[in-house]
């Protein structure tokens, strides 16, 4: 087995495959992708709402304005002034409040990680999936071109008296079927195509995607152990883990509702009398003082919204828990098939090389003249089987190294501003 290979940048895990169009499409996905946009503006949506939070807790002023007719309806009374008020915030209230507002934005961010983290994610998979397609195609094309040169040997042996009916019948059936399967893979680099095209937020594929190019290896590899620590950059977990926040917040909030709640208020007011044509004297008042509302009887109602944001809290924290064990779940099995992958593409390598061995060997009888064209055609033909194989395995490696990132949350880091 070859040495281990460094191990791949978290944060920018696709550049192991080396391959500069995937660079260029992960960018362009990130600035682009409707789905990203939207939980972008809901992340600044969720900010904006915080500073209405905290704008609560602070002192008040309001102007105001009213007029109140004379019961004997030949007067009224026009007032205006102005009320200034100050919620103290006590008993964890205010504290609640910020922590809950904070916490929405812990949520939205999240989101925001996972939308894009399943972007970055799917474009790396759709090109992957595109260029194994165009591989198997063009391998299949050459297998319709053995088929073809097997098909032509069967006639001629035909001709000869050497080959029955039914043996050409099969290897036109052969052929047939080989032309056939070329359709699958030139449908899936279509459709592979036209899936990276809406990840990019376009109507279609640019056409020098559809170009045939290698595809990219993944190479050797060293992923260790995964510490537990890094499943805490999975979006879902970042998500779960401030809900629990923002119901410990609420909690709090409940609570500090069995209190009394204080407000500080003061107001002037200005009153004037008015009847018949003309304007009556303007009086000033000035007022200040406490505002206190002490819970005294309420049915039970804030005690039981005090238990049901208890039990809610239970609830997220069990839900934090399960998502915790699913995460290493997930990531245990993408590792454990990443191995069983690798080993396979190990011992596929080994059977392509033994059969490259056995068809150049073929070759030299054939020019040597000790053996016709069949023994070629039966080396081509297993050659070329075992490369479809091994293509199919590596391109299964390929997506569950992408699957294993996408598990661990692997973005790169996105700054999220006002625009």
């Amino acid at each position: 087995m070859a040495a281990p290979g460094p191990a791949p940048d978290f944060k920018h895990w696709w550049r192991v495959f080396g391959d500069a169009k995937i660079d260029l499409l992960v960018k362009r996905a990130i600035e682009n992708n409707l789905d990203l946009r939207q939980a972008i503006a809901r992340f600044r949506a969720a900010r904006a709402l915080t500073g209405r939070s905290q704008a609560e807790l602070l002192p008040s002023l309001s102007v105001r304005t009213y007029s109140l007719p004379d019961p004997s309806g030949t007067t009224s009374y026009f007032q205006s002034g102005f009320d200034a008020e100050w919620e103290l915030g006590l008993f964890g209230r205010r504290d609640g409040t910020l922590r809950m507002a904070d916490a929405d934005v812990g949520i939205a961010a999240a989101s925001v990680q996972a939308a894009q983290v399943s972007v970055v994610a799917e474009v790396v998979r759709s090109y992957m999936e595109l260029r194994a397609a165009q591989e198997r195609e063009t391998l299949l094309a050459r297998l319709v071109e053995v088929e073809t040169r097997h098909l032509a040997l069967i006639r001629s042996r035909f001709r000869l008296n050497l080959a029955s009916e039914a043996e050409v019948g099969q290897a036109e059936a052969r052929l047939a079927q080989a032309e056939a399967a070329l359709a699958e893979p030139h449908a899936a680099a279509a459709r592979s195509a036209q899936q990276i095209a809406l990840l990019l937020g376009e109507n279609h594929p640019d056409a020098g995607l559809l170009a045939v190019v290698p595809r990219p290896t993944l190479g050797t590899l060293r992923i260790g152990v995964v510490p537990a620590e890094m499943l805490r950059t999975r979006p879902d977990i970042r998500k779960i883990e401030q809900e629990v926040l923002k119901a410990a917040a609420e909690l709090g909030v409940a609570r500090a509702d069995l209190y009394p709640r204080l407000v500080l208020a003061g107001g002037l007011t200005f009153s004037t009398r008015l009847g018949g044509n003309s304007l009556g004297t303007t009086h000033g008042v000035i007022s200040a003082g406490p505002i206190i509302d002490i819970p005294l009887f309420d049915w039970g109602m804030r005690r039981a919204v005090v238990n049901a944001r208890d039990a809610a809290l239970s609830a997220t924290l069990l839900a934090y828990r399960q998502a915790v064990l699913e995460g290493v779940a997930e990531v245990e099995t993408v590792l454990a098939a990443l191995e069983h992958l690798r080993e396979q593409v190990e011992s596929m390598d080994k059977a392509v090389a033994s059969l490259e061995r056995s068809a150049r060997a073929t070759q030299v009888l054939a020019r040597n003249g000790l053996a016709d064209g069949f023994p070629c055609v039966a080396a081509d033909k297993a050659l070329l089987d075992a490369r479809l194989e091994r293509a199919q395995a590596e391109e299964a490696r390929s997506l569950a190294f992408i699957a294993l990132y996408k598990a661990l949350g692997g973005a790169p880091p996105l700054g999220v501003q006002d625009d």
